[in-house]
């Protein structure tokens, strides 16, 4: 799929030199600052168009995303009741809920979203098509301890890293725990969890540390926990890694890896051979400073969070960028990060994207999908419409 017509950035002149700074602080006033996929950040100006929803890119492009919604706690999903609503109309008091405290990563299956809270030690679930929210990990068996990493397989079934622990803990749907995979003879330093779509295979990155050489991926059965196999050892080389952060599936069975210390994403093929890689640290679009997590659509692209560009940059599956959306800025609206972290994308499109520093998941539709169409609907609420 392609998002737009691709405009290749500058490679060197004075438009390089300004690149980064506008990557980092192109705030418009009063209003969200646009993030577009031209070559310098900032061309085409504020992404909302006669007080019209906020899209991406934003004109003269065609707009591909749409943002949708902020969740920033459980009163964002739960439905209002009248006796409430009521309460509040009289005594003046303001709807509460479960905040997210420092949220990591995020998951979706079938409109239930769920998002690591390491300062939480659980995992907070917010079922937006039934309108509830629930915990998973709070306690035994299966209590959590720092999670950070957290992936999904096609029956919804929830794989947690946690840091502390060195495990990875497996739950059904609901939050039913089921078992555990690891131990500190397995892992020196795990930081996030991927599982293929049937839910056989487990991929753990071991992002290692200054004192370890243990920079890798390592494969296990997810059935019967043995390992398989380990892609990658510390290095710069092709196959080779630096701190290691995060793996998608994408295209083909092609597994890509956020080499967060070599500033890039190396593509591997499903048996663990290497593929190619790109990204490099850099000012110019495409290039990487901080990036933290990865997550494939089902069309193949690939989307990867920076920490410190405040942003999400989207390529197509052989690393070339198509766009990409958020900016750096301490105002905390929407598009809007300062610490940015977890990244997914759902079944009808839909990007899910976490910031640590505001506390909050944004979400974005793809602009063709209606806003009533898809899971992330909830749906006592729209049999009423």
């Amino acid at each position: 799929m392609t998002l737009f017509p691709r405009h290749d950035a500058p490679q060197s002149g004075p438009q390089a030199s300004r690149t980064l700074s506008l990557l980092l602080a192109c705030v418009f006033a009063s209003t969200v600052a646009l993030v577009t996929g031209c070559a310098e950040l900032g061309d085409t100006g504020p992404a909302r168009v006669s007080a019209g929803p906020l899209v991406f890119p934003g004109p003269p492009d065609e707009p591909r995303f749409v943002y949708e919604r902020t969740i920033t706690s459980s009163a964002d999903v739960e439905i209002d009741n009248s006796d409430d609503a009521f309460r509040r109309m009289v005594t003046g008091a303001q709807r509460s809920g479960y905040f997210l405290t420092k949220p990591y990563a995020v998951a979706v299956h079938r409109g239930r979203i769920f998002v690591s809270d390491s300062a939480e030690r659980a995992v907070k679930v917010f079922d937006v098509a039934a309108a509830k929210y629930f915990t998973i990990g709070s306690e035994e068996p299966g209590q959590l301890v720092k999670p950070l990493g957290l992936d999904v397989d096609r029956a919804g079934r929830l794989y947690v890293a946690d840091a502390t622990q060195k495990m990875i803990m497996i739950y059904n749907r609901d939050g039913k725990f089921l078992r555990k995979i690891g131990g500190s003879d397995l892992f020196d330093r795990i930081s996030s969890v991927t599982v293929d779509p049937a839910g056989q295979r487990i991929y753990v990155v071991d992002i290692g540390g200054v004192k370890s050489e243990n920079h890798r991926v390592r494969v296990f059965e997810t059935a019967t926990g043995r390992h398989v196999m380990d892609i990658g050892k510390r290095g710069s080389g092709p196959g080779e890694f630096n701190l290691p952060r995060d793996m998608a599936i994408g295209k083909d069975g092609r597994l890509y890896v956020v080499d967060g210390g070599n500033f890039r994403v190396q593509i591997f093929n499903s048996d663990g051979s290497f593929h190619s890689s790109f990204g490099a640290v850099g000012r110019q679009l495409g290039n990487f400073a901080r990036p933290k997590e990865i997550a494939a659509d089902k069309d193949g692209n690939v989307y990867v969070a920076d920490a410190a560009f405040g942003n999400f940059q989207i390529f197509d599956p052989d690393g070339e960028l198509l766009m990409f959306i958020g900016n750096r800025s301490e105002q905390g609206g929407p598009a809007q990060y300062i610490l940015p972290s977890g990244i997914t994308v759902d079944e009808d499109g839909r990007i899910f994207f976490v910031d640590q520093w505001f506390s909050k998941i944004d979400v974005f539709r793809p602009y063709n999908l209606p806003a009533d169409q898809g899971f992330l609907v909830n749906r006592a609420t729209a049999s009423k419409r």
